[in-house]
């Protein structure tokens, strides 16, 4: 088979059949394009001439031009992932990859904040410049452009991505949702009477998490008074949206939390910053490693394992700090 056949193949695989992301099926693909480039200047032209050492001589290049380790641990997995498929679907005599050792990717403790900075976070001061309040520098301001119009339509508009902000912040430490699913959350997946979301994940793996009595009004403030101002005919049902009344986007999100964290005086802070510090916090007032993986949606609990070194490490700097034999 042609590569690019084996490639649109393997990427049809990846979507439909393993239900893997967009993202990881790009990442794979992506991966996929530099082996079987690789191959190619080798002088391998079809994907059943691909043996072992072509891959071993692909990884090798992409150590020796600084690859971090967890990148080359995804393209040994994305190499393993296609040599088995492509065995399976007949497209290779063996499974070439199978024996390929990856490199043991290296898993950095994650920044958290303590719990009163995440406190000052949720009241971090709006800056000037806006009729409600105002916006952070760097944040909701810059990240938002608001539309065009009447001055009084402009101060409605900016009262809406105020509550907007607030919500966002609230409901990313509430829940320790990714910024993915906070954006994809729908009016519908909110149950005001219980006080959960029902949150879409990885792999289209579905689960409700829990939030508080803060998230709730700041939720029933933007669902009132906020999501009215900005809501246009692109709206659909979106819970969180940006000023133009379309469905709030990733990468606005993210401005907006770094914005309130410098107006906040914080270190620089990600809506990911916000997920690890959840945990962190759950886990330190008491609740159980299994619940947290479960809010948190790790298919596995070795995910969840990072957060109790976090306060492991804490529980031993405030033993050094206090205890007279420390």
């Amino acid at each position: 088979m042609p590569m690019r056949e084996a490639v649109d193949d393997f990427a049809d695989h990846l979507a439909q059949v393993r239900n893997r992301s967009a993202h990881t099926v790009r990442a794979y693909v992506g991966d996929l394009v530099s082996l079987l480039d690789h191959a190619a200047r080798m002088g391998c032209a079809e994907v059943a001439g691909l043996d072992l050492g072509v891959v071993r001589s692909w990884l090798a290049k992409q150590r020796t031009t600084g690859a971090a380790r967890t990148t080359m641990a995804r393209r040994a997995a994305a190499a393993r992932a296609f040599s088995a498929w492509a065995h399976r679907a007949g497209l290779m005599p063996t499974d070439v990859a199978a024996p390929l050792a990856s490199p043991r990717a290296h898993r950095e403790l994650p920044t958290v904040l303590r719990a009163d900075q995440a406190a000052a976070l949720m009241r971090a001061p709006a800056g000037p410049g806006d009729p409600g309040g105002g916006v952070p520098p760097q944040g909701p301001g810059s990240a938002d452009v608001h539309p065009a119009g009447g001055g009084e339509r402009e101060a409605a508009v900016a009262r809406g991505v105020l509550l907007r902000d607030r919500v966002l912040l609230e409901l990313l430490y509430a829940t320790g949702v990714r910024i993915s699913e906070a954006c994809g959350l729908d009016t519908a997946d909110v149950d005001h009477g219980r006080r959960v979301v029902r949150v879409l994940g990885k792999g289209s793996r579905e689960r409700s998490v829990p939030y508080g009595v803060p998230a709730q009004r700041a939720l029933d403030e933007w669902l009132r008074a906020g999501r009215p101002a900005l809501a246009g005919p692109g709206s659909g049902d979106a819970l969180l949206l940006g000023a133009r009344g379309g469905r709030l986007h990733p990468t606005t999100a993210r401005r907006v939390v770094a914005g309130y964290a410098e107006a906040a005086g914080l270190p620089r802070t990600t809506p990911h910053g916000l997920r690890h510090s959840a945990a962190t916090h759950l886990l330190e007032g008491g609740a159980d490693l299994r619940a947290v993986q479960e809010l948190l949606g790790h298919s596995s609990l070795g995910s969840t394992q990072i957060y109790t070194h976090v306060s492991v490490e804490r529980l031993r700097a405030a033993y050094r700090q206090a205890h007279p034999r420390a």
